[in-house]
């Protein structure tokens, strides 16, 4: 099906690596040959036809109504077939990309030079002195979140990974020729299970579904790939030829802390209760504990070293007899098993406890994390006396595992909207009988003392209020907690979130308002004068559009690292990216050095959305390498040197962003707030629909009905409708008009060498105009009736493309990112024809009367090729 339809584009073809055609062939030919044998050679015939006339009419052979024409004529069922076939081919080629990836990662490493955007790398350019500083203060955050964005069911995802396993032993060096059929087999087994699988959810996500999907992440990467990052740092900072991280205490402390909003944000989702939150905490537990135990139980058994060549410290031998006391039967037991092996008899007798913590055996159960590290260091501290090697090896990992992970996992945050809590005290304050809403709101605030009580103060504390417009909307819950609990409020850090563009422009005055808050002057003395905000970029860029609102939050940015150095307060912004371009999204470490200067201070917190989670955490290689890369980059931007020059850059270009953010929020506005455009929007894209994909517990807008305005409609709905159109609107409209405002090229260029913000947003815009397809999209905009709509959006792409290449120096789009370019040439006629799927089930939704049993198989097909598209893009919200 699929091996010889990429050879035609030559340019693509020329710089795709062997070792990734090889891979993608060999998948390709296996999804054909279960395709023919489940479908027929007929549906392969279809296949074969229609890819052929897409990358025919990219050639201009043909045109794109003959494409409509030759699709129209097959029945929807066969529609939907084929659908599902260039679904498949999606994945299958996704997954080729990934290990070609993992397999440059390992090769690169191999070669034994410094990365690019690493740990090491960083230390080579500011030196381990000021690296060793800066780690005191280091803090890198990432937030996961269930922002539906993430098109592809967990049973799909499943069986991918499954796929990849087979493909990764099919690829390992010495296999043998039987061994290799038979992984050639099992692949064949595995795709044809993929092709049965349904691809779209029959059943709504619950909120601890979305629980049990991210632990998903957890189990099979995060918990350890964070020890990995703290080794390789911590051998970056050792100054010896060979390196002596692991024989010696680490230079490196713990820096990674994982936050989630997963059951945890209550903002327009109704199904996150208080019953929600507190079950989230045990599942967060029970994951982390059991991991915990596992690996404690590993290092047990396999350190067999002896007591006579490995003596334990006075100190441990006290410990040991101290427990053969108090659990003879434990102890006594593991002392049979392992004779004069100590170490292990304590490791194991840890384990234990950490057994026992989990199935809350009281007696032996561990009261806190820091009760464990204790008995961890008590081995370590012994080992290190006569065999630093087991000292500081796994038994580190071990130890950097719980500083990091605790035994909840990840912090997990509330978030709120500040009507809700407005609502409540009016109620409460009247002395009204509370309503459920208003009562939900006090169950919240004690499952978090509860989840305090059970698991200290850092599981959760936090409380985000959205659309906080003063500091009375900070007030208002810690009035709530006192309703909830009196005296006996949990600790609570309330952080407002700005997302509109005047919330941001009134940022400082709602701070300067919470210093005379007394819980928040109690908890800037308790925590040595930090606090902790939130910047929405979502909402911002959809309501002033991408320019402007990337140019408005980096304004924000300078004045509260201004305000927050003017009233002494470490102040930490957390970014509330999206996966998608057109949500603040794009590569995460450009991101961080692109921060304002001073706004970074060694800490970065971002949330990970969706899509993201399993792009950047399904693969332990892959893993590492982000992590890696944000960390060098917040590290970078905390360089003085570095802020700076970005400083002088921002401080030289600051009358041009001006004009560029002035005349983009002009540009966007005039379309979105036109008379009738929500209405067009509905028409010319799958946004109702979208609705009815079941992607997460989240509803899709805020209302019933169609929206009435873009206040209605939640960003993600937003960037994933405009994506499935092929315009990518909110990653680029009203930038061209920006551009041309200024005039000035030179100038413009000279911004975008020097000043860090300025190229990742060009850079950015560029990614999502390459992912946009002019003809498609033209055909997806005549849908609405509205000309005039049309034509705003076809020029202002036309004027931002010429200006975007004219300002970066590039002949095309992608010219200076060979892979990325790459990735999308050879996707985009596949994706061109999910899409002529989907525009004849837009076309007959929109301007037909189907029958119900006719619209029902029209939906079908449309949401298949909305999964299909959202994987040929890999990107949805």
């Amino acid at each position: 099906m699929i091996d010889q339809g990429l050879e035609h584009r030559s340019a693509a073809v020329t710089e795709m690596p062997d070792e990734l055609r090889h891979d993608v062939r060999l998948l390709g030919k296996l999804l054909g040959q279960v395709l023919a044998e489940q479908g027929g050679e007929d549906l392969l015939a279809d296949v074969e036809r229609l890819r052929k006339a897409v990358i025919a009419a990219r050639r201009g052979e043909i045109s794109a109504d003959e494409i409509t024409d030759m699709i129209a004529g097959w029945e929807i069922e066969r529609a939907v077939e084929v659908a599902r076939a260039f679904t498949c081919y999606f994945h299958l080629a996704n997954l080729a990309e990934e290990h070609y990836r993992i397999r440059t990662l390992r090769e690169r490493d191999a070669e034994g030079r410094v990365q690019r955007e690493s740990l090491a790398q960083a230390v080579r350019e500011l030196g381990a002195e000021r690296v060793t500083e800066l780690v005191e203060g280091l803090e890198l955050h990432p937030v996961l979140t269930a922002h539906p964005t993430e098109a592809r069911r967990r049973a799909v995802v499943t069986a991918i990974q499954r796929v990849s396993g087979q493909l990764t032993e099919y690829n390992s060096p010495g296999r043998g020729a039987s061994e290799r059929a038979e992984n050639k087999r099992r692949m064949l087994e595995e795709i044809d299970l993929l092709w049965r699988t349904a691809q779209l959810r029959s059943t709504k996500l619950d909120p601890l579904d979305e629980v049990r999907t991210a632990m998903a992440a957890f189990d099979e990467t995060l918990f350890r790939t964070v020890p990995q990052v703290y080794r390789a740092l911590d051998a970056a900072l050792d100054p010896a030829v060979d390196g002596g991280t692991g024989t010696r205490p680490p230079l490196a402390r713990p820096f990674i802390r994982y936050g989630s909003w997963i059951g945890g944000d209550r903002d327009g989702n109704p199904n996150v209760t208080a019953r929600v939150t507190r079950e989230t905490v045990q599942i967060q537990s029970e994951h982390v504990l059991t991991a915990l135990e596992t690996a404690c139980s590993r290092i047990g058994r396999t350190l067999t070293a002896s007591a006579q060549f490995a003596p334990c410290s006075p100190e441990l031998k006290t410990a040991l007899a101290t427990a053969v006391d108090a659990y003879p039967e434990v102890v006594s037991e593991l002392a049979t098993r392992s004779p004069r092996e100590p170490h292990r008899q304590w490791l194991l007798f840890v384990a234990a406890r950490i057994a026992a913590t989990h199935r809350r055996d009281l007696d032996l159960a561990y009261r806190s994390p820091a009760e464990l590290l204790a008995d961890l260091r008590l081995a370590q501290e012994s080992l290190a006396l006569s065999a630093p090697r087991q000292a500081y090896g796994e038994l580190q990992h071990l130890i950097w595992q719980v500083e990091t992970f605790g035994f909840h996992l990840a912090e997990l945050e509330v978030r709120q909207h500040s009507q809700v809590h407005a609502a409540a005290l009016e109620e409460l304050r009247a002395g009204a009988e509370p309503s459920e809403r208003t009562e939900e709101v006090l169950a919240t605030i004690r499952v978090i003392a509860w989840i305090q009580e059970r698991f200290g103060v850092t599981a959760c504390s936090r409380y985000v209020v959205s659309f906080t417009r003063s500091a009375d909307d900070v007030a208002a819950v810690y009035e709530l907690a006192e309703h909830a609990l009196g005296d006996r409020a949990p600790v609570l850090d309330v952080v407002p979130l700005f997302e509109s563009g005047e919330d941001l422009a009134n940022s400082p005055r709602v701070l300067a308002g919470m210093l005379d808050i007394p819980q928040v002057r109690r908890r800037l003395d308790d925590t040595g004068r930090r606090m902790e905000i939130m910047l929405g970029y979502s909402d911002s860029a959809k309501e002033l559009g991408p320019a402007a609102a990337t140019l408005r939050l980096y304004e924000a940015q300078e004045e509260l690292t201004a305000w927050a150095a003017e009233h002494d307060v470490k102040l930490r912004m957390f970014h509330g990216r999206g996966g998608a371009l057109g949500r603040g999204g794009g590569p995460a470490n450009r991101a961080v050095l692109a921060q304002a200067p001073g706004s970074v201070a060694g800490r970065f917190k971002v949330t990970e959305q969706g899509e993201v989670i399993f792009a950047r955490y399904g693969h332990i290689a892959i893993a590492r390498r982000h992590l890696e890369q944000v960390a060098n980059a917040v590290l970078l931007a905390s360089s003085p040197v570095i802020g700076a020059r970005t400083a002088a850059a921002a401080e030289r270009f600051r009358g041009l962003a001006e004009q560029v953010a002035t005349a983009s929020e002009g540009a966007y506005r005039s379309l979105t707030e036109a008379e009738g455009f929500p209405e067009w929007f509905g028409l010319v894209s799958p946004l109702e629909e979208i609705g009815t994909l079941r992607l997460g517990s989240r509803p899709a807008r805020r209302g019933l009905g169609a929206p009435r305005s873009l206040d209605d409609l939640r960003a993600i709905p937003w960037v994933f409708a405009w994506a499935q159109t092929r315009v990518n609107l909110p990653g680029w409209y009203g930038l061209g008009t920006g551009l041309a405002a200024v005039g000035d090229v030179e100038e413009l260029r000279a911004a975008y060498r020097e000043w860090p913000l300025f190229n990742a947003m060009l850079d950015n815009a560029e990614m999502s105009l390459a992912k946009t397809d002019r003809s498609i999209a033209k055909r997806y905009l005549a849908l609405g009736g509205r000309d005039d709509f049309a034509r705003q959006v076809l020029e202002e792409y036309d004027r931002t493309r010429e200006l975007v290449l004219r300002v970066t120096g590039h002949t095309r789009l992608l010219e200076n990112r060979k892979v990325l370019s790459r990735a999308v040439q050879l996707r985009d006629p596949y994706v061109d024809a999910l899409s002529h799927l989907q525009l004849r089930a837009l076309r007959a939704l929109r301007t037909g009367n189907p029958s119900e049993r006719e619209r029902d198989r029209l939906s079908t097909l449309l949401l298949l090729s909305v999964n299909g598209v959202a994987a040929g893009l890999q990107n949805t919200g």
